[in-house]
């Protein structure tokens, strides 16, 4: 059967009311699909809409009516807000595939590229989970935008496979670039070192990972394997720094337009998050480094990264994946951040267990840490060592405190 051209006013029409969707979201969120979901409202039933909702970037709420709800992965101030319509739960990327393979979505509402000449529509710049999942949805509703690129590696989806589409223009959502400030700098200055020559890398995306690539275009040889690939990768992919051939693998892009125009890049290939983030073909990496931050690292060297000063706003995402593929392998996973919050009087180097929220990634999770002030190498140490090596890079001012929460502390042990 031949896939249906739909108006945005008749969604209703072609997305059967209740289940279980999933819509393409991060840099590929559709205004179309939104907007045509919140018009159609009472007439899709309790439905749940469910994705990878990022802070900042993705501002819709998909909730058409009072018996819609919204399953997420991150907290977004707009689903915040929503309080009781919206479920968050706290899951890392291979759990989240494995929910949607288990509760099996009933629909996808998607952004795709036009079809090429054989036929098949690109996800573009997300590829990530609708990749893995489309062939076991029944109901498939693209909104095919002509400003989306094609990417290479995962071949998308057949036209003849969508069930319905809707064709319309809209540029993919934007993250500015990230500018060089003299933190992040020297953040990234005591990262470079533990990157040699011909590793593969996996960066989430924000300052501290764009000045670490700005920091490794020198290098030769290296390879990208990540999630989430920023205005960053794109640096390195321009600088001569990455391998032959294909050498980027990722997920998803987000980031500037210079970055979204870049994705058919000849060394940039998309592939879902079975292998971006599955154990086995990140255990196979050679010289994997994985690059992540957190807002706080106590003393056992254990690393907190959901919850902000406005509360919970994540899950431990796709950082303890890589924390576990890389062991697997062998790798080196470090966690960059500023020493300090609050114009330096907030520590970001805690006590022990005195980080806010649950422990995202335990002691066994994390190699080396990085402030500004240096980097705390914790592989082989012993409890009091490491503590000593995280003290040494914490903000000065608050080195005697921490000092004194470390004795404290070593009395129980």
């Amino acid at each position: 059967m031949e896939p249906v051209r739909f108006k945005p006013a008749d969604l209703a029409a072609v997305l059967p009311p209740g289940g279980l969707t999933l819509v393409s979201s991060c840099s590929a969120e559709s205004a179309v699909l939104a907007q045509s979901v919140m018009g159609a409202g009472d007439a899709l039933g309790p439905m749940t809409f469910s994705g990878i909702f990022v802070p900042g970037l993705n501002r819709q709420t998909w909730l058409a009516s009072s018996q819609c709800r919204v399953l997420t992965f991150f907290m977004t101030p707009e689903l915040k807000a929503a309080g009781g319509q919206v479920e968050f739960l706290p899951l890392c990327y291979q759990d989240i595939l494995r929910l949607y393979r288990r509760y099996k979505p009933s629909a996808a509402l998607f952004m795709c590229s036009p079809p090429d000449e054989n036929g098949n529509c690109s996800f573009g710049s997300e590829v990530a989970f609708i990749a893995d999942l489309w062939r076991d949805i029944p109901v498939r509703i693209a909104h095919i935008n002509p400003l989306m690129l094609r990417t290479k590696g995962d071949p998308g989806i057949p036209f003849s496979a969508l069930t319905a589409f809707v064709e319309a223009e809209q540029p993919l959502l934007e993250s500015s670039a990230a500018s060089a400030d003299p933190l992040n700098t020297a953040i990234a200055g005591h990262v470079v070192p533990f990157v040699p020559d011909g590793a593969t890398l996996q960066t989430g995306l924000g300052k501290i990972p764009d000045a670490v690539m700005r920091g490794l275009t020198s290098h030769r040889d290296l390879r990208v394997h990540t999630g989430l690939m920023g205005d960053g990768v794109l640096e390195l992919l321009e600088s001569g720094a990455m391998a032959d051939g294909v050498s980027a693998q990722v997920g998803v892009a987000i980031g500037s337009n210079a970055l979204y125009q870049a994705l058919d890049h000849s060394k940039l290939s998309f592939a879902p998050v079975s292998v971006t983030h599955g154990i086995a073909p990140l255990a196979a990496i050679d010289n994997l480094i994985t690059i992540n931050s957190a807002m706080e690292v106590d003393l056992l060297g254990q690393a907190y990264a959901e919850m902000t000063p406005k509360g919970l706003m994540s899950g431990p995402g796709g950082a303890s994946d890589f924390a576990r593929g890389a062991r697997s392998g062998n790798g080196v996973r470090i966690i960059a951040l500023p020493s300090a919050a609050k114009g330096g009087t907030i520590s970001r180097i805690v006590a022990p267990c005195a980080g806010s929220g649950p422990v995202s990634l335990s002691r066994m999770d994390i190699d080396v840490v990085v402030t500004e002030h240096g980097a705390a190498d914790l592989r082989e140490k012993t409890y009091h060592d490491r503590a000593e090596a995280l003290i040494a890079i914490a903000t000065p001012v608050q080195r005697p405190a921490l000092r004194a929460a470390w004795q404290e502390f070593a009395e129980t042990l």
